[in-house]
């Protein structure tokens, strides 16, 4: 743990986020993105490793093969449950010095101008929501993980 450091205070409960967890083990947690008070981009998933480390350099063989079969997982049940046509994975450490992974999905007609993690955000009919919507997003990935936990690669 790392003293103010927003993941760690999310994992230790000091800090509560928007939508339900969607997955957890001792290595990794996983949840959708939480904008605040404003709407979040629905679909928009965050892996976060659950030791305070920097970046994907700083995994043990371990956490980087649990890192890597969730990223995957998430990847497919979003694109499954949300009707996804492409999904885009970031890890920048630029705002939060912990290592997390950005699971974004792109969304049928979304137009060419708009594609990209970030490049989404911008497009005015992209779907967006609020804590209600985004727990039916979670709850619909999270069921799809258990159903198909046994998923081969």
């Amino acid at each position: 743990m790392s003293d103010g450091c927003f993941i760690c205070d999310k994992h230790n409960g000091v800090i509560d986020t928007a939508g339900v967890k969607i997955f957890e083990n001792e290595l990794v947690y996983v949840g959708h993105i939480d904008k605040g008070d404003r709407p979040s981009y629905l679909g928009h998933i965050m892996i976060d490793l659950k030791r305070h480390a920097l970046g994907l350099g700083d995994l043990t063989i371990e956490e980087a093969n649990a890192f890597g079969q969730i990223m995957a997982r998430v990847s497919r049940a979003v694109k499954e449950t949300e009707h996804a046509e492409h999904i885009y994975a970031l890890v920048s450490g630029n705002s939060v010095a912990h290592l997390h992974m950005h699971i974004v999905p792109r969304y049928p007609n979304t137009p060419e101008e708009y594609w990209g993690p970030n490049e989404v955000y911008s497009w005015v009919d992209a779907p967006f929501g609020m804590n209600e919507d985004i727990i039916k997003v979670c709850e619909r990935v999270r069921n799809y993980l258990e159903e198909n936990v046994h998923e081969e690669f």
